[in-house]
Protein backbone atom coordinates (compact mmCIF):
# COMPACT_ATOMS: atom_id res chain seq x y z
CA UNK A 1 0.00 0.00 0.00
CA UNK A 2 2.05 3.23 -1.51
CA UNK A 3 1.84 6.78 -0.18
CA UNK A 4 1.14 7.36 -3.76
CA UNK A 5 -2.51 5.97 -3.78
CA UNK A 6 -3.15 8.03 -1.00
CA UNK A 7 -2.14 10.95 -2.67
CA UNK A 8 -3.75 10.09 -5.21
CA UNK A 9 -7.04 9.90 -3.91
CA UNK A 10 -6.57 12.88 -2.20
CA UNK A 11 -5.87 14.87 -5.70
CA UNK A 12 -9.12 13.81 -6.96
CA UNK A 13 -10.96 14.24 -3.63
CA UNK A 14 -11.81 10.75 -3.45
CA UNK A 15 -13.22 8.83 -0.10
CA UNK A 16 -10.35 5.99 -0.05
CA UNK A 17 -10.32 2.96 2.38
CA UNK A 18 -7.58 0.18 2.45
CA UNK A 19 -6.98 -2.63 4.34
CA UNK A 20 -3.65 -2.34 6.54
CA UNK A 21 -1.79 -5.49 5.78
CA UNK A 22 1.88 -7.03 7.77
CA UNK A 23 3.88 -6.27 4.82
CA UNK A 24 3.98 -2.57 6.50
CA UNK A 25 5.70 -3.51 9.52
CA UNK A 26 6.46 -0.47 11.29
CA UNK A 27 2.83 0.96 10.38
CA UNK A 28 1.17 -2.29 11.16
CA UNK A 29 2.63 -2.28 14.65
CA UNK A 30 1.76 0.90 15.31
CA UNK A 31 -1.74 0.88 14.53
CA UNK A 32 -2.42 -2.16 16.46
CA UNK A 33 -0.41 -0.89 19.63
CA UNK A 34 -2.35 2.47 19.42
CA UNK A 35 -5.69 1.46 18.86
CA UNK A 36 -5.17 -0.65 22.38
CA UNK A 37 -4.96 2.04 24.16
CA UNK A 38 -7.04 4.89 22.34
CA UNK A 39 -10.56 5.54 22.53
CA UNK A 40 -12.62 4.74 19.57
CA UNK A 41 -15.05 7.81 18.11
CA UNK A 42 -18.01 4.85 17.25
CA UNK A 43 -18.54 1.45 17.25
CA UNK A 44 -21.20 -0.78 15.36
CA UNK A 45 -21.91 -4.59 15.80
CA UNK A 46 -23.48 -6.98 13.47
CA UNK A 47 -24.26 -10.36 13.32
CA UNK A 48 -24.98 -13.02 11.02
CA UNK A 49 -26.26 -15.83 12.51
CA UNK A 50 -26.48 -19.24 11.29
CA UNK A 51 -25.56 -18.62 7.95
CA UNK A 52 -23.61 -21.80 6.12
CA UNK A 53 -23.48 -23.13 9.66
CA UNK A 54 -21.32 -20.19 10.59
CA UNK A 55 -22.42 -17.59 13.33
CA UNK A 56 -20.46 -14.54 12.94
CA UNK A 57 -19.72 -11.16 14.78
CA UNK A 58 -17.97 -7.93 13.20
CA UNK A 59 -17.81 -5.42 15.54
CA UNK A 60 -15.98 -2.50 14.18
CA UNK A 61 -14.61 0.38 16.05
CA UNK A 62 -13.56 3.71 14.46
CA UNK A 63 -10.41 5.67 16.14
CA UNK A 64 -8.80 9.27 15.12
CA UNK A 65 -5.61 8.38 13.32
CA UNK A 66 -4.35 11.65 14.25
CA UNK A 67 -3.11 10.22 17.92
CA UNK A 68 -1.81 7.21 16.63
CA UNK A 69 0.01 7.67 14.02
CA UNK A 70 3.48 9.18 14.31
CA UNK A 71 5.01 9.11 10.78
CA UNK A 72 4.80 12.07 9.32
CA UNK A 73 4.31 11.31 5.68
CA UNK A 74 1.23 8.75 7.20
CA UNK A 75 -0.34 11.23 9.36
CA UNK A 76 -1.02 13.86 6.29
CA UNK A 77 -2.69 10.95 4.87
CA UNK A 78 -5.09 8.84 7.35
CA UNK A 79 -7.71 10.33 8.99
CA UNK A 80 -9.15 7.46 10.82
CA UNK A 81 -7.88 4.08 11.62
CA UNK A 82 -10.56 1.15 11.32
CA UNK A 83 -10.54 -1.57 13.62
CA UNK A 84 -12.91 -4.83 12.35
CA UNK A 85 -12.90 -7.86 14.77
CA UNK A 86 -14.72 -10.81 13.34
CA UNK A 87 -15.77 -13.39 15.80
CA UNK A 88 -16.73 -16.97 13.92
CA UNK A 89 -18.76 -20.06 14.87
CA UNK A 90 -18.38 -22.74 12.75
CA UNK A 91 -20.12 -25.94 13.24
CA UNK A 92 -17.80 -28.94 12.30
CA UNK A 93 -20.15 -31.84 10.83
CA UNK A 94 -17.75 -34.33 11.94
CA UNK A 95 -17.77 -33.94 15.29
CA UNK A 96 -21.33 -31.80 15.65
CA UNK A 97 -19.51 -29.15 17.45
CA UNK A 98 -19.18 -25.72 16.82
CA UNK A 99 -15.40 -24.58 16.59
CA UNK A 100 -14.75 -20.83 17.37
CA UNK A 101 -11.96 -18.23 15.78
CA UNK A 102 -10.84 -14.58 15.76
CA UNK A 103 -9.80 -12.36 13.57
CA UNK A 104 -9.02 -8.15 13.48
CA UNK A 105 -8.13 -6.65 10.52
CA UNK A 106 -7.49 -2.68 10.45
CA UNK A 107 -8.36 -0.54 7.55
CA UNK A 108 -7.07 3.17 6.81
CA UNK A 109 -9.36 5.96 6.12
CA UNK A 110 -8.27 9.11 4.02
CA UNK A 111 -11.45 10.81 5.52
CA UNK A 112 -13.34 10.45 9.14
CA UNK A 113 -15.82 8.15 9.15
CA UNK A 114 -18.70 6.72 11.01
CA UNK A 115 -18.41 3.02 11.79
CA UNK A 116 -21.47 2.08 10.39
CA UNK A 117 -20.72 3.35 7.01
CA UNK A 118 -16.96 1.76 7.68
CA UNK A 119 -18.65 -1.89 8.04
CA UNK A 120 -20.97 -1.01 4.88
CA UNK A 121 -18.00 -0.40 3.13
CA UNK A 122 -15.95 -3.28 3.71
CA UNK A 123 -18.53 -5.26 2.75
CA UNK A 124 -19.65 -4.25 0.22
CA UNK A 125 -16.13 -4.45 -1.04
CA UNK A 126 -16.23 -8.14 0.06
CA UNK A 127 -19.04 -8.80 -2.04
CA UNK A 128 -17.17 -7.20 -4.70
CA UNK A 129 -14.75 -9.48 -4.55
CA UNK A 130 -16.81 -12.62 -4.06
CA UNK A 131 -18.92 -12.06 -6.57
CA UNK A 132 -16.67 -10.96 -9.57
CA UNK A 133 -13.44 -11.27 -8.72
CA UNK A 134 -13.56 -14.86 -7.56
CA UNK A 135 -16.01 -16.14 -10.03
CA UNK A 136 -13.48 -14.76 -12.84
CA UNK A 137 -10.61 -16.18 -11.16
CA UNK A 138 -11.60 -19.72 -9.70
CA UNK A 139 -14.91 -20.70 -12.23
CA UNK A 140 -13.83 -19.02 -15.36
CA UNK A 141 -10.04 -20.09 -14.45
CA UNK A 142 -8.72 -16.93 -14.62
CA UNK A 143 -5.50 -17.29 -12.76
CA UNK A 144 -4.57 -20.74 -14.11
CA UNK A 145 -4.72 -18.70 -17.61
CA UNK A 146 -1.50 -19.34 -19.70
CA UNK A 147 -2.07 -16.35 -22.36
CA UNK A 148 0.22 -14.13 -22.32
CA UNK A 149 -0.67 -12.07 -25.17
CA UNK A 150 -3.31 -9.39 -25.09
CA UNK A 151 -4.75 -11.19 -21.99
CA UNK A 152 -7.39 -7.82 -21.44
CA UNK A 153 -9.00 -9.07 -24.22
CA UNK A 154 -10.08 -12.76 -23.33
CA UNK A 155 -10.57 -11.06 -19.14
CA UNK A 156 -13.22 -9.28 -20.64
CA UNK A 157 -14.91 -12.01 -22.49
CA UNK A 158 -14.74 -14.14 -19.25
CA UNK A 159 -16.71 -11.40 -17.38
CA UNK A 160 -19.02 -11.30 -20.22
CA UNK A 161 -19.79 -15.13 -20.29
CA UNK A 162 -19.90 -14.47 -16.38
CA UNK A 163 -22.70 -11.70 -16.59
CA UNK A 164 -24.60 -13.57 -19.25
CA UNK A 165 -24.44 -16.56 -16.45
CA UNK A 166 -25.73 -14.17 -14.02
CA UNK A 167 -28.45 -12.66 -16.13
CA UNK A 168 -29.83 -16.14 -16.42
CA UNK A 169 -28.73 -17.68 -13.16
CA UNK A 170 -30.54 -20.87 -12.18
CA UNK A 171 -28.51 -22.56 -9.35
CA UNK A 172 -24.67 -21.42 -9.20
CA UNK A 173 -22.71 -19.86 -12.12
CA UNK A 174 -20.10 -22.75 -12.23
CA UNK A 175 -22.87 -25.16 -12.64
CA UNK A 176 -24.61 -23.10 -15.20
CA UNK A 177 -21.11 -22.94 -16.86
CA UNK A 178 -21.48 -27.01 -17.05
CA UNK A 179 -25.34 -27.13 -18.36
CA UNK A 180 -24.04 -24.59 -21.26
CA UNK A 181 -21.31 -26.19 -22.15
CA UNK A 182 -23.58 -29.64 -21.97
CA UNK A 183 -26.04 -27.65 -23.81
CA UNK A 184 -23.57 -26.77 -26.47
CA UNK A 185 -22.55 -30.36 -27.03
CA UNK A 186 -26.42 -31.43 -27.48
CA UNK A 187 -26.73 -28.79 -30.08
CA UNK A 188 -24.07 -30.13 -31.79
CA UNK A 189 -25.30 -33.47 -31.41
CA UNK A 190 -28.37 -32.58 -33.19
CA UNK A 191 -26.68 -31.02 -36.38
CA UNK A 192 -26.73 -33.21 -39.48
CA UNK A 193 -23.79 -33.07 -41.60
CA UNK A 194 -25.33 -34.36 -45.50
Amino acid sequence: MPKKTFAIAAAANAHLIVQLKANQKSLCQEVETGCIDALHSSVFRTVDAQKRNRHETRTIAVFDASPIITCPEWRTYVAAIICIERCVLAFQPTTGLWKSSRETSYYLSNRPIDAEQAADAVRKHWHIENRSHHVRDVTMGEDASRIRTNPGIFARLRSFAANILRFNQQSSVRQDRYAAALGGYAALAKLRFS
